[in-house]
């Protein structure tokens, strides 16, 4: 029976967007990762090594969302989707959620948001 891990609202200082001036200035970040994970028999043994130890998530997440600029953040939201299912076998599906909270826009909004799932199993 799979289970889920959730790393909710990690925040990261980051330089992407297509204006220049979200390169130059860059902004804060907030990335959710909801990852269905088999369990395979980690449950069972109790074991960190056989399941998604979530501090080294978080330091891939941390890699790629601080890293190369993209210019979309669906293309990041894919990227952090990608790596944690390469990294780790274990996860069936991989949601990737990022906020952008100041989005260039014409208008008042809290945040800008987008979710991308990859099911890892094909």
């Amino acid at each position: 029976m799979p289970y889920r891990i959730l790393l909710k609202n990690c925040a990261f200082f980051a330089r992407h967007g297509v204006h220049d001036e979200e390169e130059f200035l860059g902004q804060r970040f907030f990335v959710d990762a909801e990852l269905t994970v088999d369990p395979g028999d980690a449950l069972a043994l109790d074991s960190i090594d056989k399941t998604v130890d979530y501090g080294v998530a978080f330091q891939e997440i941390e890699r790629i969302v601080t890293g190369k600029r993209r210019f979309l953040i669906e293309a990041l939201a894919r990227e952090v989707a990608l790596a944690l299912s390469a990294k780790f076998p274990q996860i069936a599906h991989a949601r990737i959620t990022i906020r952008k909270p100041n989005a260039p826009v014409p208008g008042v909004l809290d945040y800008v948001e987008v979710t991308v799932d990859h099911d890892a199993r094909g």
